[in-house]
């Protein structure tokens, strides 16, 4: 693939990680707006985010098999256009009902835009030899300061307001550059659609490619264990933040947002420098002093006396577990391709034969792993809840624990990392 190719590919796939990063973050915050209209409290509320992350979850799976009959492109843009639907039924519900049902429609597209966009990038990643997930994960960041910042100049609307999110995945739908990616083929040429356990292939060089080799799962079981904490994390800021600020503190309604801006801004900034922080100091290091520092800021919020103390808190969690979410795909992703030794590796050197890794077994392996996000999210969207039912600052002191668990499994994440930017 060309330069220009490659510039379009990261264009779009940018713009979709953009498009689920704007839409996540303008419906978790508007979550305490959602409470008072319908009437719900924390309980209820859990086992609403636990049916949407069980369906995030078939989304991803659903993902799996879509991408290998149609591309992980095709199977991005369906997402998009689900959640485009998804999105105004859940935010014009004339009845609970309705609401519902936008809920579990955008569980699905959640679970399909994450898989594949995260297929894609990937994708990118090999062929670019350097770290391209940081960045695109960044781009998932600047969807949601964006969307918070609307959120907090919007707040005293009414939520209904919120319909006008779905103008976003439908824009990135029908842009120009989105057809560039859907023409992108999922596999290379001479690469058969056969998912994960077909034998061995030829790559476009003629050089057989690894897919007959065995997938090492143990270290991907290990790098899923991090996604997992960083989910629990994450989604326990985006999801109970605003509302902890709301219900704990009786921050002005049109503040709350204030719990996910700071930790968004202090993500993107960590995530623009991702490549080089990893470069300079090692994965292993970087997220090893990022779970103590995690754990530190969580402390904060559970203990915090007021809300801009809680706020300050968020601000400092943002940082600090940045860079997991990317650097676990694209250890994953390094694994499942089997690059090290390969030309797809910076590190190989210039003996290194030029296999092309297989895209269907990455991909397969990909939307598998994602299910290590949802793990986490119902741990961080249910679990808080139901812990913090009456109290929400227990319920920000069980993620200040378990987020040490990086500690241990940081040296999971450098297997064959990529060192140059």
């Amino acid at each position: 693939m060309g330069t220009s190719s490659l510039t379009g590919a990261r264009i779009a796939v940018a713009a979709a990680f953009f498009a689920q990063g704007f839409v996540f973050i303008s419906l978790t915050t508007r979550l305490p707006r959602f409470l008072e209209r319908w009437g719900l409290d924390e309980v209820t509320l859990s086992l609403l985010l636990l049916m949407m992350v069980l369906l995030a979850g078939v989304g991803s799976l659903v993902a799996e098999h879509a991408a290998r009959r149609l591309g992980s492109a095709a199977t991005l843009r369906l997402g998009l256009a689900l959640m485009a639907v998804a999105v105004p039924a859940l935010t014009l519900a004339p009845v609970i009902g309705f609401f519902v049902g936008g809920v579990a429609v955008y569980g699905v597209a959640l679970g399909l835009v994450d898989a594949a966009s995260n297929m894609q990038a990937v994708d990118l990643e090999h062929r670019y030899g350097r770290p391209i997930l940081p960045s695109s994960h960044g781009y998932w960041t600047t969807g949601g300061i964006i969307a918070t910042v609307l959120v907090l100049t919007t707040g005293h609307l009414s939520p209904t307001i919120g319909a006008f999110v779905a103008l976003v995945p439908l824009v990135i739908l029908f842009a120009p550059y989105v057809p560039h990616v859907a023409t992108t083929p999922l596999l290379a040429p001479g690469v058969p659609a056969g998912g994960i356990t077909e034998g061995p292939t030829t790559s476009p060089s003629g050089v057989a490619a690894q897919s007959s080799a065995p997938i090492p799962w143990r270290p991907i079981w290990l790098v899923g264990a991090g996604l997992v904490v960083f989910y629990m994390v994450d989604t326990t800021a985006a999801t109970w933040g605003p509302v902890y600020l709301a219900r704990s503190f009786d921050a002005p309604g049109n503040l709350v947002a204030l719990a996910t801006f700071p930790y968004l801004v202090t993500s993107i900034v960590v995530r623009l420098a991702g490549g080089h922080l990893v470069t300079r100091f090692g994965v292993t290091t970087v997220l090893r002093v990022g779970a103590v520092v995690a754990s530190g800021a969580l402390a904060l919020v559970a203990l915090a006396p007021t809300w801009p103390v809680a706020v300050a808190g968020f601000t400092v969690l943002g940082a600090a577990v940045a860079l997991v979410a990317p650097l676990s795909f694209s250890a994953a992703g390094r694994i499942a391709a089997g690059t090290a030794g390969t030309a797809s590796d910076p590190l190989a050197g210039a003996a290194a034969a030029p296999v092309e890794p297989d895209r269907a077994r990455t991909d397969a392996v990909i939307a598998r792993f994602n299910q290590f996000n949802y793990v986490g999210a119902l741990l961080g969207a249910v679990l808080t809840g139901l812990v913090g039912a009456d109290n929400l600052r227990f319920g920000f002191a069980l993620p200040a624990v378990l987020v040490l668990a990086l500690v241990p499994l940081a040296p999971a994440f450098a297997r064959g990392a990529l060192r140059r930017r």
